[in-house]
């Protein structure tokens, strides 16, 4: 199974774990597959200068069966990024969709979670917009979520920062089963602190996937 994480300028570097968490996740499903993904192949310039070397631009991005779209501050400028608009939006239908952080607004901007639920970054520093807030004033045709992750089948939204991990656990039990996401939990030490999340901020799963 092959996973995209698609990267760009002004990422910020915890978005990154969403790799981390696949990365031991092939510990236990070896027929993992991962890819970078960003507007141009080559480096890419992280939030706060961490650079980092894309595999594939998006003009030579392979097909995957789950494409990661992360999040950070370069949000806004993706969002309003015909190139990076038109690549998402023509991802095969079977293809599983998922936001981590502010990764939700370029989806939002794109059109893609029109008539869904969906869940984004709360927490900011002031004078810092919420960006959930900012989703409900923006795309009204979105049904604003707080949770940790939004679930609508091939389109999966997560909250924001730290919760990329649980985003990713509960794609790897969605997608490779829920024997490798608690494991992959385990091992990466995370066992309690997913269970925690999940019991006081917990997934929504759209009943017409469920």
């Amino acid at each position: 199974m092959k996973f995209g994480i698609f990267i760009y300028d002004g990422v910020e570097p915890i978005d990154l774990a969403t790799y981390g968490v696949l990365s031991m996740a092939r510990r236990v499903a070896p027929a993992i597959e991962i890819v970078t993904i960003a507007p141009a192949a080559g480096v890419v310039n992280l939030s706060n200068g961490l650079r980092v070397i894309a595999d594939h631009g998006i003009d030579d991005a392979p097909r995957c069966d789950v494409l990661v779209i992360t999040g950070g501050p370069g949000w806004e400028e993706q969002s309003r990024s015909a190139a990076t608009v038109a690549f998402l939006r023509a991802q095969p239908a079977a293809t599983r969709i998922v936001s981590v952080c502010t990764g939700a607004m370029i989806l939002a901007a794109a059109g893609m979670l029109d008539g869904h639920k969906a869940t984004t970054k709360r927490e900011v520093r002031p004078p810092e917009s919420s960006p959930l807030e900012l989703m409900r004033q923006r795309y009204p045709a979105i049904e604003a979520q707080a949770a940790s992750v939004v679930d609508c089948g091939t389109l999966t939204t997560g909250g924001g920062v730290s919760l990329c991990i649980d985003t990713m656990l509960h794609v790897i039990a969605r997608e490779l089963g829920v024997p490798v996401a608690n494991e992959t939990a385990r091992i990466l030490e995370y066992s309690r602190a997913w269970d925690a999340n999940r019991e006081q901020f917990p997934a929504i799963v759209d009943s017409a996937y469920a």
